[in-house]
This record gives C-alpha cells, sequence and structure tokens, in this order.
C-alpha cells in the first residue's frame, strides 16, 4: 500500500485506512467475531492505519481495536479526546447518540489538560497499547457545541487542553496531533493558531460537495499540515445508501448523487470508485478512512481504489458543473492500488 507523509512528523499514513466508528455499533450491532474478521481482513490487506475514539460505542471501538492491532506491529494507530466516559446505568443495546452499544457509559465533553490526560491514559487501557500515533480534538466546533462554542474552546486554550498534547507529543508519547471535525470553519480558525500536524475531515471534502478546496485545502498544503478524508461517501449517500451527513438525504442531495451516478455508468465507473479516488487526488490529503463494517466491505473497498477510471469522467463531471473546476482528478502518474 503506497503512504504519504504527515507534514514533518516523520510519520507516513498508507493512503488506504480503516474508519473503526463501525466496530463500535454504528447504527446496528455487530458481534465480535464479525468485528474482529473485518479489522483482520484490513489490516492484512495493507490497511494499516486505524482511526478510532473514546466515543465509537463508549469505549467499545477502542477495545475490539486493540484486540486486533496487538498481532499487527507496526499498525499506525489514532484515537481522540473531547469526550470522557463515565459510568452509566444502560440496560440495552439501544441506540444512543447513534450507537447500539451495551457499553455501561455516557460520554461528556471535556477539553481540558486533565481531560485531554485522562482521556489517553482511558484509550490506551482499553487499547491494551502503550502508545498511539496520533491523537485528534474530537468534534470541536460550532456545528456540535453550538452557544457553548466559545466555552469548548477556552478549555483548549485557557484550560491547558493544547497544551497537554503538545507534552505528549514532546514526550514522544504521540507522533502528531490535530482535530477530528465534520465542519471547515473550526479548521479554518484553528490553523492559524493551534498546533496541528493534520487534520481528519468528514464529508467536507467529498464528490458530493468541495466545501474545503477554495480555502481550507490550499492553506494546509501551505502550512505543511496533512488531511485525512473521512466520510468518504457522505454517510452512505455515494456509495447506493440514502443517507447523508448522518441523517436521512434532502430530496436536492439525492438529486446530486443521482446526476453523478448516472454520469460515471455511462463512462463504466461504479460511483463509489469515483467518490474514493477523487479525494486522493488532492496534494493535502494523506489518506482516506472510510468505515468500514464487514471482510466483504474491506474487498469492495480495495476493488474501488483499483478500479480504473477515464479522465474523460472528471472532464464531463466538471463540465456539467457537478464538481469544482479547480478540484484535482486522479491521473496516471498515482500510485496505484492492488485490489
Amino acid at each position: 500500500m503506497p503512504t504519504r507523509p504527515v507534514g514533518r512528523t516523520g510519520l507516513r499514513l498508507p493512503l488506504l485506512g480503516f474508519g473503526a466508528a463501525p466496530l463500535g455499533n454504528l447504527y446496528r450491532p455487530i458481534d465480535d467475531q464479525r468485528a474482529r474478521e473485518t479489522l483482520r481482513a484490513a489490516l492484512e490487506a495493507g490497511l494499516n492505519y486505524v482511526d478510532t475514539a473514546p466515543y465509537y460505542g463508549f469505549g467499545l471501538s477502542e477495545i475490539r481495536v486493540g484486540e486486533v492491532v496487538r498481532d499487527f506491529p507496526g499498525t499506525i494507530v489514532s484515537t481522540k479526546i473531547g469526550r470522557l466516559l463515565v459510568p452509566a446505568a444502560v440496560a440495552s443495546d439501544r441506540l444512543r447518540h447513534g450507537f447500539r452499544s451495551p457499553m455501561p457509559f455516557e460520554p461528556m465533553f471535556d477539553y481540558s489538560a486533565d481531560g485531554v490526560l485522562r482521556s489517553h491514559e482511558a484509550s490506551l487501557e482499553r487499547l491494551g497499547l502503550d502508545r498511539v500515533d496520533m491523537i485528534y480534538v474530537h468534534d470541536i466546533g460550532r456545528l456540535t457545541h453550538g452557544v457553548l462554542h466559545e466555552q469548548r474552546l477556552r478549555e483548549l486554550d485557557e484550560g491547558g487542553g493544547w497544551r497537554a498534547l503538545r507534552e505528549l507529543k514532546e514526550a514522544g508519547a504521540v507522533s502528531a496531533i490535530g482535530i477530528g471535525v465534520n465542519e471547515v470553519e473550526i479548521c479554518l480558525e484553528l490553523i492559524e493558531r493551534a498546533p496541528l500536524d493534520i487534520i481528519l475531515l468528514a464529508g467536507r471534502y467529498t464528490l458530493l460537495e468541495q466545501t474545503a478546496l477554495d480555502t481550507l485545502l490550499p492553506r494546509c498544503v501551505e502550512k505543511d499540515i496533512s488531511v485525512v478524508i473521512g466520510g468518504p461517501y457522505n454517510s452512505g449517500i455515494l456509495a447506493g445508501g440514502r443517507n447523508y451527513n448522518y441523517g436521512p438525504a434532502p430530496e436536492a442531495v439525492i438529486d446530486r448523487a443521482r446526476n453523478l451516478s448516472r454520469i460515471c455508468a455511462r463512462h463504466n465507473v461504479a460511483l463509489g470508485a469515483a467518490a474514493l479516488q477523487f479525494v486522493l487526488a488532492h496534494p493535502a490529503v494523506t489518506s482516506v478512512v472510510p468505515g468500514l463494517a464487514s471482510p466483504e466491505e474491506v474487498r469492495e473497498t480495495l476493488a474501488r481504489a483499483a478500479a480504473p477510471i477515464p479522465a474523460s469522467l472528471w472532464a464531463e463531471l466538471k463540465q456539467e458543473g457537478l464538481l469544482h473546476p479547480d478540484a484535482p482528478t486522479p491521473d496516471r502518474e498515482m500510485p496505484e492500488i492492488a485490489a
């Protein structure tokens, strides 16, 4: 699997990584055996970057990730801070915060120095690892916090959250620090004043929407901040589903996805393949981490990444106004990924 650098850290990520939110029973339960088989299939195929978080299944994803990656030395692991897990009475695996997890915890926001260090320590315990390679500040921004946005930023600034993250990096406990978010605005705000090596951006640079193209991505290139793309299918609408942005897709989004699919079909290209390969063409992008829930999805992802796509497809998408006219598109110089 070809790799790309993470800023100036010396760390390198494979072009394809593994988004481990589904291993936390995102929307639907997956049994332990199926979870292990899925991650093992991905690691054996070379997707040796795994992104998880305490929030994913309230610890369940981290536990399942750790059970497998401990058998695969050299796997790159990222997790997140920003939510502490507090004990809670849980009667079943009913849907909570989007997860069908029976883990007896509830998430509580805390971006302070104490919250960072406690979250990091708890993650290592659940993972069963001595260290993780990267830590993202999870879901900071107005999209998540609304009127409490400034308060959460103060926890990072005045409350010492950034200081704690810098100290973890300086001590060698992690190799890179960044933010993992679903909005461009907070990235633009923090890129100028926070010690970011990397940004995990979910859903805002995809075949469906390129809101990050004019402002954020060029600034990341200038500052040598790497970008990992999460949610390359915009919650499923670009892979045959009906969801967008973690909910039912609006009619306008469905129509746009239908038009994208129609043009892809005219060029004998699956929409999912175009969506996956498109994001990797931008020079700011280091890796893409689709959420994977089965060995079959792992194999499908590899097939999508390796599928031949003619330049005429990208040209027609731009001509039809379905792709930003300045968006970089894959060419023959990109490293090939074997299915």
